[in-house]
């Protein structure tokens, strides 16, 4: 590229939005666009094995390994917050389980004020990216870019979960992205034959053969560049240099709920008294980028089993490293090519409520430390979120520096309903997998262990050992109030040439994994987009 070429469409962050975003801009070939993104190619391998998300927990040339700042009140501790640095963002390491949340999550959305964005408006978005293993219907479609596969094979211990599950009074769900959320059964994963299909490989792939398409990698973003009221490019680092690029029609942000706050702020679009603070020059006086942060926390029931079933039993022995490896490379089966969990279930605590409230998940390994060494025993784990957190947090930065890692607090279990709701999750929890068909697995709940009975208990077990699922949203909300940052059809307030999609613009968290929701953002800003074009 010459030293400060032009496009007619910036896209900031390869990840879950960004990719999609670059594959539809450029289908018709009428658009020149440049896509950044501050990590690498994703020809890592572990990436592209199911399983390898383990080995990309801490590595840094592909994860930004962000961590929360402890909160005093509730959870003082720092929880690891990674995030995709490659392209394909977190959909390259993340747990590759497909959730798109309840209807009522997005008609509660509309009822914000965002035209548009009802479950009946998105369910098209949510169909045109799906290839569905089981076939077209009036929830799925099929030939879309995202492979969407049913787990190859039953577990015998996730079995006797659902089992339990149906013994302790709660009902069946063969899809949770059909006709209600609600009920225990099987997950999908994007996988395809055994290995993941980010969108790095399901949208890029294809995408990147065209020549009105520019991957920049290892690009990391500096600034917006602003002239007036307009966005006109972009200023990023590669390759220990100092470039730009500008944007004859729009810089698309989609860097992610950590990164993009991050970036708006860096370009002087932020709260004022942050940005001062750092010698930052005001464009716009904007409250709330960065602020309303909401994340999935959960609280994990683990537990010895009697027999080696477990993914602990592979990863502590080298002869069944050896045996599940030649398994996956001539199979594309076993340990390596499965998602984070199998299966589980949503489920209310308030049978008033109108969505559940927890999502469950059953996963076949356990360990102390978040994606740290398995115990030694044969360990599984049942993870319980809380979905509707009215927790809300911020991501500020703390330097005018591009890398310095910003703020990070979620302010988890701050609000009274959290700590409710999560308790009386982790009780019903407790009811399932003390049912017969789990127990007869069962050597021992390793934690936090059958003298956890009281409130008081399991609040004190949720601070001191609870975990992020890793689905932050909202610091660039979407809406018409005051605070928010873009409109319904994801334009910055106040300026022209510049649009933030990712998850960071939802109005509030959705009831369940964020990779899916994502990719229909980016399908749905896409559209918008080329319509607004003309």
């Amino acid at each position: 590229m010459s030293d400060h070429p032009s496009f007619d469409y910036i896209i900031v962050g390869a990840g879950s939005a960004g990719a999609v975003l670059a594959n539809r801009l450029t289908e018709n070939g009428r658009h020149e666009v440049l896509l950044l993104e501050a990590g690498p190619e994703d020809k890592n391998p572990w990436v592209h094995v199911p399983l390898g998300y383990g080995k990309l927990f801490s590595n840094a040339a592909l994860n930004w390994l962000y961590s929360t700042t402890a909160n005093p009140e509730q959870v003082n501790r720092r929880i690891p917050q990674p995030r995709g640095k490659v392209l394909g963002g977190s959909s390259a390491i993340n747990g590759m389980v497909y959730i798109r949340g309840d209807k009522s999550d997005y008609d509660q959305w509309r009822q914000f004020g965002n035209a548009g964005w009802s479950y009946d408006d998105v369910l098209p978005y949510f169909r045109k990216a799906e290839d569905q293993q089981r076939g077209e219907d009036e929830f799925h479609g099929v030939d879309g870019p995202l492979a969407v596969s049913d787990v190859y094979e039953e577990h015998p211990l996730v079995a006797a979960y659902l089992e339990s599950a149906v013994a302790a009074g709660f009902k069946r769900n063969d899809d949770f992205n059909g006709a209600e959320q609600e009920g225990f059964g099987y997950v999908q994963w994007t996988i395809r034959n055994g290995r993941r299909c980010s969108t790095g490989v399901g949208y890029l792939k294809p995408a990147r053969k065209r020549p009105n398409l520019t991957i920049a990698t290892n690009a990391h973003a500096l600034r917006i560049l602003i002239d007036g009221r307009r966005a006109t490019g972009i200023e990023y680092a590669q390759d220990g240099q100092t470039k730009s690029a500008l944007a004859g029609r729009e810089v698309i942000v989609s860097g992610g709920a950590i990164n993009s706050p991050q970036l708006l702020q860096l370009s002087g679009l932020g709260p004022a008294g942050l940005l001062s603070e750092h010698g930052i020059d005001v464009i716009a006086d904007m409250p709330g980028v960065g602020n309303h942060l909401q994340d999935h926390i959960n609280g994990p029931l683990m537990f010895r089993l009697k027999d080696n079933i477990s993914a602990n039993d592979v990863i502590n022995s080298i002869s069944q490293r050896i045996r599940t490896g030649m398994q996956y490379a001539f199979t594309r089966k076993g340990f390596l090519a499965m998602g984070v969990s199998m299966g589980g279930g949503f489920y209310k605590v308030d049978p008033a409520a109108v969505a559940p409230e927890i999502q469950s998940q059953v996963m076949l390994f356990s360990s102390h430390d978040v994606g740290g060494m398995p115990h030694k025993f044969p360990g599984a784990t049942v993870v319980n979120a809380l979905l509707r957190p009215e927790s809300r947090g911020h991501v500020n930065i703390v330097s005018p520096d591009p890398y310095t890692a910003p703020d990070i607090q979620p302010n988890y279990l701050t609000a009274q309903k959290d700590r409710d709701i999560l308790i009386g999750g982790m009780k019903i929890a407790r009811d399932i997998v003390t049912q017969a068909p789990f127990q007869a697995f069962i050597a021992e709940e390793h934690e936090p262990g059958m003298d956890c009975t009281s409130d008081a208990d399991w609040l004190d077990y949720l601070q001191k050992r609870g975990r992020t699922s890793y689905h932050p949203s909202s610091t660039c909300r979407m809406g018409s109030n005051p605070d928010d940052v873009v409109d319904e059809r994801l334009r910055v307030h106040g300026f022209e040439g510049l649009r933030v999609a990712d998850a960071s613009i939802m109005p509030s968290l959705v009831s369940g994994n964020t990779n899916a929701p994502t990719i229909m953002i980016g399908e749905k800003a896409a559209d918008m987009i080329l319509a607004d074009a003309g």
